[in-house]
C-alpha cells in the first residue's frame, strides 16, 4: 500500500471506531469482494456466501477498537471470513464421494482454452476436504504466502507446507482421472 492509502485507511478506521457510518461503509465497500470471494469459495453457494460475509462485516463493526492497522484489518478479515466459511461448511450436509465408475470420463482431450478444464477445475478444489481447500484457496485465491496462511489458520508453518504438497497432489491426481488419465 502507498503511504497515502495507508494514511487514508488509518482515518476511516478510526473515524469508524469512532461511530462514523460512513467511514465504516466505505471500509466495506473497500474489502466486500474479498470477504465476499473467499466465502464463496468454500461453499460455492451465492445466499450462504452474501450471509457469511455479512456476517463478518458484523463481527467487524463490533470489534473495530481491536483493530490497531490497516495492514491487520486485512489479516482480521481473511482470517475472520475463512473461520466463518468453515464453520458454514461444517453445517452442510454430508455428500457422499462419487465412485470413479458413476463419473463420465470426457470423450476427448480438452483445449487448453476450453472453458470446461476451468469449471473442472473449480470442481475438483471444491471437492477436496475443507482443510485442504482451505489452504489451496488462501494460496492461489487469495496469493497468500505459506507464513501467513499459517497464522490465519492458527497452524505450525510446516503443517501449512505438507497440507498444500498433498493437496496438490489430490488435485492432480483428480484432474488426472477427468481428463481420461492423459498425462501433460
Amino acid at each position: 500500500m502507498t503511504t497515502a492509502t495507508l494514511e487514508r485507511w488509518e482515518g476511516a478506521l478510526a473515524r469508524s471506531a469512532r461511530g462514523d457510518a460512513a467511514a465504516f461503509a466505505d471500509i466495506v465497500r473497500e474489502h466486500q469482494s474479498m470477504v465476499f470471494s473467499i466465502a464463496y469459495h468454500f461453499l460455492h453457494d451465492r445466499s450462504l456466501a452474501e450471509e457469511a460475509a455479512q456476517d463478518v462485516f458484523l463481527r467487524l463493526y463490533q470489534n473495530l477498537a481491536s483493530i490497531k492497522s490497516p495492514q491487520h484489518l486485512l489479516f482480521w478479515l481473511r482470517k475472520v471470513a475463512c473461520r466463518r466459511a468453515l464453520d458454514e461448511v461444517r453445517k452442510l450436509p454430508k455428500t457422499p464421494p462419487a465412485s470413479l465408475e458413476d463419473v463420465r470420463e470426457p470423450a476427448a482431450e480438452l483445449p487448453d482454452s476450453d472453458p470446461l478444464l476451468g469449471e473442472g477445475l473449480r470442481r475438483t478444489v471444491a471437492s477436496l476436504p475443507k482443510d485442504a481447500r482451505a489452504v489451496i484457496i488462501l494460496r492461489y485465491q487469495e496469493e497468500l504466502d505459506l507464513a501467513e496462511i499459517a497464522e490465519i489458520l492458527g497452524l505450525p508453518l510446516n503443517t501449512v507446507k505438507s497440507r498444500l504438497e498433498r493437496s496438490l497432489g489430490i488435485l492432480r491426481e483428480k484432474l488426472r482421472r477427468w481428463r481420461g488419465g492423459k498425462a501433460r
